[in-house]
């Protein structure tokens, strides 16, 4: 794809928002109809902003799990100080992390 500039008006007017609704048979007021009319018009306004980038130089990715992630080795490590992080927690014995009770 090349960047595309678009042609078309990326606004929606409050009489076009009137004109589908009653089209759809809703019932919409004027200041609704303003309303719906302005947030439409960014949402268009952001797809052609979306539509000018150029992604020629980018594949297709189809499926979330072909990208190429870096994993670290799943190795253990045995230097977890216990002591050390439960110095910090509420309440401990014998080594457990004590935890108020939630099921009576």
């Amino acid at each position: 794809m090349s960047p595309q500039t678009s042609t078309s008006d990326s606004s929606v007017s409050r009489q076009e928002i009137l004109e589908v609704a009653s089209l759809a048979r809703l019932g919409v007021d004027a200041d609704t109809a303003d309303s719906y009319a302005n947030e439409i018009s960014k949402v268009l306004t952001l797809m052609d902003t979306l539509a000018a980038v150029d992604t020629d130089e980018l594949t297709p990715l189809a499926n979330i799990h072909e990208a190429c992630q870096e994993l670290r080795a799943d190795v253990a490590h045995h230097d977890i100080d216990r002591e050390r992080n439960q110095s910090v927690a509420p309440a401990t014995e014998a080594g457990l992390y004590l935890v108020p009770q939630v099921i009576e």
